[in-house]
């Protein structure tokens, strides 16, 4: 029986190249986000498109039932979808702040709500979980963001040890410098957010790092990450994380390993 897996942002990047290497491998793939439009090529493909909003639960709820109706199973669930709010915590609204959080934790943990019961019954499933290295280190004015990421990874391993029992894996990947819109997008919002008052000089340096970098040849190519989110889905003995991409670890080593003055130092000494 072929495997049934669930994608949340696959409108683009890493989302998009996970589904066409999960497809191309022979699984039932549906790919989930708003913009359906844009997973049309999926649909041409033979994949399953759904209409998916993070942040209304009865967006959530619809999507699950639509594949559990046609299929009737759901054995993985990759839980991609996401985006950065980037800002001073002084000037990111609380309301931008909860919408951060439901997007990239709550909605995602309502979805793995939904899919578990039928994993449970069937005593086997994967959840995959994309982090990113800004759940083991942080950046300045991506506090949202990071916290964001921060609480995956305690939830993940949370959920990992609550269903072993019942079969079911739990898999985190944490991806570094991802060739996608993601950093450009980031960048945006930070200048439109703190690119006036008391935080101008500094989160326009910020910005313009982050934009030279996101527009340089340095980053990762998005389907490495898709064969790295792809193996952490299929593999018969799944590592409990996958780190791959630009920086990801280096920049993760250095805050384990030389404590967090040392790497404010470094994170710092960037931004001159």
């Amino acid at each position: 029986m072929k495997k049934v897996v669930l994608i949340t942002g696959a409108s683009s990047g890493m989302g998009k190249s996970t589904a066409n290497i999960l497809h191309n491998q022979g699984y039932i793939v549906y790919g989930a986000a708003r913009r359906t439009d844009e997973m049309n090529d999926l649909k041409a493909k033979g994949m399953g498109v759904v209409s998916l909003d993070l942040t209304n639960d009865a967006s959530i709820v619809e999507a699950v039932n639509t594949i559990l109706d046609k299929e009737g199973r759901i054995d993985i669930l990759v839980n991609n979808a996401g985006y950065g709010s980037y800002g001073s915590v002084e000037d990111v609204s609380i309301h931008e702040a909860r919408r951060q959080f439901e997007v990239n934790l709550f909605g995602m943990a309502r979805l793995t709500q939904l899919v578990l019961p039928g994993m449970r019954k069937q005593h086997s499933g994967r959840i995959v979980n994309i982090s990113s290295m800004g759940g083991k280190i942080y950046t300045p004015f991506g506090a949202w963001y990071h916290a964001t990421k921060h609480a995956l990874e305690g939830w993940s391993d949370c959920l990992r040890l609550e269903l072993k029992a019942f079969g079911i894996d739990v898999v985190v990947v944490e991806p570094g410098g991802i060739k996608t819109a993601w950093g450009n997008i980031a960048a945006d919002n930070l200048v439109k957010t703190s690119g006036k008052g008391a935080y101008v000089t500094f989160a326009k340096k910020v910005a313009d790092n982050m934009a030279k970098l996101y527009s340089g040849k340095q980053l990762t190519d998005v389907d490495v990450l898709g064969k790295v989110i792809a193996k952490a889905a299929t593999d018969k003995k799944p590592k409990t994380r996958y780190v791959k991409g630009y920086m990801a670890k280096p920049a993760i080593a250095i805050r384990k390993w030389f404590g967090d003055r040392i790497y404010d130092a470094v994170v710092l000494s960037q931004l001159k």
